[in-house]
């Protein structure tokens, strides 16, 4: 998978981008992760990228020019190269879609992303009606710009393609993979302190350790997520 990022601060994403799961993805070659400066596109000697919004207010707006022409450049850029369009241009912002699992799968089955993070009030709407296919948020508040939502969406995403992670199935495990939260984890030593392991966990019975998976799932979906807790389960943990 291929993931343009086009930012206002590189050096923000850039350190992320080169560590633990997201640096061996790239180093597999199975992400290719590319940040693109916006200021390399900014107008005049300043490289300008904001400015004022029309009707007043409080805050900066990114202004169009440098984003059409960045984005253009994108879309040239990848054409060239792969002879192939981007699947979906995401724009980061807090009143996009929220970002779920379900969402995380779906996009981790495209070839081509370009993100926009956006900064200060946001991005001029004329590049929002002519280029994003999607608007994404990360959830209901208000950060300073879209680059730390993009490393989150990156992340969620890089970490379902295949041979990214070393276990497979520990994708396939994780909290709302199939709508529900994950069930407790332990590991050696079998007693620390006093505090013990389930002895089921030890026991080498495997249909019962997924049973008793099953269980915890359910009860600590439905403890802490209601809104997540399938109604056909409700009598299993009474």
């Amino acid at each position: 998978m291929r993931i343009d990022l086009i930012t206002v601060l590189p050096g923000l994403v850039r350190s992320p981008l080169d560590h633990s799961i997201l640096q061996r993805a790239q180093d597999k070659g199975l992400v290719d992760v590319r940040v693109h400066d916006l200021r390399d596109w900014g107008l005049g000697s300043y490289r300008q990228i904001d400015d004022l919004p029309y009707g007043g207010g409080g805050g900066m707006v990114l202004r169009p020019e440098p984003l059409f022409a960045c984005i253009e450049a994108c879309i040239e850029e990848l054409q060239n190269d792969l002879g192939e369009p981007y699947d979906e241009i995401i724009y980061l912002t807090p009143d996009g879609e929220t970002l779920n699992q379900p969402l995380a799968n779906r996009l981790s089955l495209h070839k081509n992303l370009l993100l926009i993070a956006g900064h200060y009030k946001g991005i001029d709407q004329r590049v929002r009606d002519t280029f994003v296919t999607r608007e994404v948020s990360i959830g209901d508040y208000v950060l300073s710009g879209g680059e730390l939502p993009a490393l989150v969406l990156i992340d969620a995403i890089a970490r379902l393609i295949p041979g990214v992670l070393g276990d497979a199935n520990s994708a396939l495990s994780d909290s709302f993979q199939d709508g529900l939260l994950d069930a407790p984890a332990y590991t050696r030593p079998p007693e620390f302190r006093g505090l013990g392991v389930p002895p089921v966990l030890t026991s080498g019975n495997h249909e019962a350790i997924l049973a008793w998976r099953e269980e915890q799932r359910l009860a600590k979906t439905q403890q802490r997520r209601p809104d997540l807790f399938p109604p056909e389960h409700e009598e299993s943990v009474e």
